[in-house]
């Protein structure tokens, strides 16, 4: 499956050597501008590949110089001579990566990838965006369950979008649109002394509130027809993970404009995932010793396919 690890705008002309899914990986761009991305380890002593240069597409060690092509095999040793022929015992592993929506994702599984990344349909080209990353010290698991969870706006959020004291979370409703992507919707409400309703008595056309996440790692907030908040939890390693929210707005036909507000209204959206940040860095990190309620069912369903891949995740999940 395809994981978001890194915004486009992050990798230019120099390598980048970051950790992803447990594994110390370097990425970079060659003559035809593609990304490529193997372990960050030279085979001969070692070294670092990130702390190298791109030369004629290929990656160069820093210390010795042996070059690096996209399939992880070393294809020039200098102090042999550049005619001479690597054996191919000299060589570390690869990774399918695949650059697409301003961003850069990576499979993991040991199959070749069938299909390109998943993204949202009623996000193209006439949206200008702004983004923003942080680290959090959590699994990927506790950042993605943040988005899902529909019941602690009005206590984490009681002075940005929770405000209003919807305390009672009737449902959520989840929909699947397809074995990744589902959408859930809520119907919060003030507490006026009645028991929260199951999601089989709710519609969801009366529900003024959808998000949808895309599994394993994407998620979007529909703010309205014109604006939307979409994040990318990429996992570092079991302990930590890294948060990416990208605001995209369409509020004019000029592009320079909405770039403008769309890196203004970043600054909200910084607080908010503050304010989230501060109680969830305060969590356990194995998801499977909670006990969740009724009002956790989108993130229920994301815990059935994290169990589903728990083996494919376990060098990222405590």
């Amino acid at each position: 499956m395809w994981f978001a690890i890194l915004p486009s705008s992050q990798l230019k002309n120099k390598p980048v050597g970051l950790k992803r899914l447990g594994k110390d990986i370097v990425l970079w761009k060659d003559a035809q501008n593609r990304v490529n991305c193997i372990e960050d380890i030279c085979v001969h002593r070692k070294a670092k590949l990130s702390k190298g240069k791109v030369v004629n597409g290929n990656l160069q060690c820093p210390f010795h110089g042996f070059e690096y092509s996209g399939d992880g095999k070393v294809t020039v040793i200098p102090a042999y001579g550049r005619n001479y022929k690597v054996e191919d015992r000299f060589r570390v592993k690869n990774y399918y990566v695949f650059e697409k929506f301003d961003f850069i994702w990576i499979w993991l599984g040991e199959e070749k990838p069938e299909s390109d990344p998943k993204f949202f349909d009623d996000i193209n080209e006439s949206f200008s965006y702004s983004d923003y990353g942080e680290l959090w010290r959590v699994p990927f698991t506790r950042s993605v369950e943040n988005q899902l969870d529909v019941m602690h706006l009005p206590f984490v959020h009681h002075n940005t979008i929770g405000k209003g004291g919807k305390t009672v979370v009737n449902g959520p409703v989840v929909k699947w649109i397809d074995s990744d992507k589902f959408f859930f919707y809520v119907f919060n409400e003030k507490d006026k002394g009645f028991i929260a309703k199951k999601p089989e008595e709710l519609k969801i056309e009366d529900s003024s509130i959808y998000l949808e996440f895309i599994f394993p790692n994407v998620w979007q907030n529909h703010i309205s027809e014109n604006v939307r908040v979409v994040a990318f939890f990429s996992p570092v390693d079991k302990e930590s993970s890294v948060v990416y929210i990208r605001f995209y707005i369409k509020l004019s036909k000029i592009k320079f404009l909405d770039r403008l507000v769309a890196k203004g209204g970043m600054a909200f959206n910084k607080l908010i995932l503050h304010q989230d940040k501060r109680v969830v860095e305060t969590e356990k990190h194995n998801i499977f010793d909670d006990l969740l309620v009724q009002g956790d069912l989108p993130i229920m369903e994301f815990r059935k396919r994290i169990v589903k891949n728990k083996e494919l995740f376990k060098d990222f999940l405590p």
